[in-house]
């Protein structure tokens, strides 16, 4: 079992505390497993089996829960009285209303609760009305590259591993299947993904023009577009869809975490601007399985790794525009501190011309933040101008 530490921590940080902790990302990224470490931990630290309250509705013996009222009161049965009491509801999106159980529970002073949740849409609405100031968001992804490296028997030859890592995907679970299973295991996810949380939801009937949008977004990953982009390219090949519908589309699967929105962030002007958004896929490994390998352009893939890194160490990122220029990630603190860093992300910059179009932009950029420039070039640590150029694995694993 992997330990997922930066989770696991904000969890133990968070025990006890007058807030619901809600841990949400993609299905199958390893929410369920963090909740049951999360409790293994409780029991060793003298909470007794009994304070304990778990429940999985995804697992059909609860499906006679999946009503907020026979929720509540099941818990409330199972309480006690003299101490506390440490209640998991896992998939939680799948009980109707399930917030004024969640509510309801929350109000008593003996009750710690823990949910988890794969749509965005489920801390939308009435529950962040009902429940505003009274919850925490622990944002879970898959496995970074350090975690998928902590998890093999040798840590030799970091490129093998690191394709590894991209081809075999960063779902947990991958590890322990060979290669034919782990396509199986990625269909199995893209579908529950696409069928449960996006055309049910949605209540889509033209599923394949879906799936062009996924295809079309999983192929341009890191690269700026917009509805009206993806709607005139796809109509340009005669598969026609309205900018309404592509626009919806995108909401979906932004809400279950497939795909992440990045808006851009004018360095200069210190504001935030509403166009030219790129997108981010939650694994790659679910690129390869949709496009196969042909298409994989290894830089921008680096870029999307780098983005999902970023989130992992507590950055809200956007994308920076520096007069014409464009710097790939503008990265500030979430907190107080609200510090900035600067990312360039490049395969390689061997070449004079590429090593002078990644390293203008950071240079036309005149604050004394910090600036990287990450690369798959694997030379040590170099400095230029103030700007730090590091291999790009080495920062995965270690740099912060």
């Amino acid at each position: 079992m992997i330990i997922r530490q930066e989770y696991t921590e904000k969890l133990k940080a968070f025990k006890d505390k007058q807030l619901i902790k809600v841990v949400s990302g993609i299905r199958r990224c390893g929410k369920s497993t963090l909740l049951r470490m999360f409790q293994e931990d409780l029991i060793e630290s003298g909470v007794g089996k009994d304070q304990i309250i778990s429940i999985n509705f995804e697992d059909p013996d609860y499906v006679y829960l999946t009503s907020y009222k026979a929720l509540y009161d099941y818990i409330k049965e199972r309480l006690l009285p003299d101490k506390k009491n440490y209640i998991f509801l896992d998939e939680i999106q799948n009980v109707t209303d399930y917030q004024k159980a969640v509510d309801g529970l929350f109000i008593k002073e003996n009750v710690d609760v823990y949910i988890t949740g794969s749509n965005a849409y489920f801390l939308s609405g009435e529950l962040s009305t009902l429940l505003s100031g009274r919850y925490v968001e622990i944002k879970m992804l898959p496995l970074s590259f350090k975690e998928y490296l902590s998890a093999l028997p040798d840590k030799i030859d970091l490129p093998a591993k690191y394709t590894q890592y991209l081809t075999h995907s960063s779902f947990p679970y991958t590890l322990e299947l060979g290669n034919d299973e782990i396509r199986t295991y990625l269909d199995g996810i893209y579908n529950t993904v696409i069928l449960k949380d996006v055309v049910q939801r949605k209540n889509i009937a033209d599923v394949s023009g879906l799936e062009n949008i996924i295809k079309f977004m999983f192929d341009n990953i890191g690269n700026i577009t917009s509805p009206k982009k993806i709607s005139d390219t796809l109509g340009s090949s005669g598969r026609k869809i309205s900018n309404h519908t592509v626009e919806n589309y995108l909401s979906a699967l932004i809400d279950s975490f497939i795909l992440y929105k990045t808006s851009r962030y004018d360095v200069k002007g210190k504001q935030y601007l509403r166009t030219s958004e790129k997108y981010y896929l939650v694994d790659i490994g679910l690129r390869y399985f949709l496009l196969g390998s042909k298409k994989a352009d290894i830089g921008r893939i680096l870029e999307n790794i780098v983005y999902l890194e970023l989130l992992r160490r507590g950055y809200e990122v956007y994308i920076g525009k520096v007069g014409n220029l464009e710097v790939d990630f503008v990265a500030i603190k979430r907190g107080i501190s609200g510090d900035v860093e600067y990312y360039q992300v490049a395969q390689t910059v061997q070449l004079p011309e590429t090593w002078e179009r990644e390293m203008k932009p950071l240079e036309s950029i005149k604050d004394h933040n910090p600036k990287f420039l990450l690369t798959l070039d694997n030379e040590p640590v170099s400095s230029h101008k103030g700007i730090k150029q590091i291999y790009a694995l080495d920062w995965l694993l270690e740099y912060h």
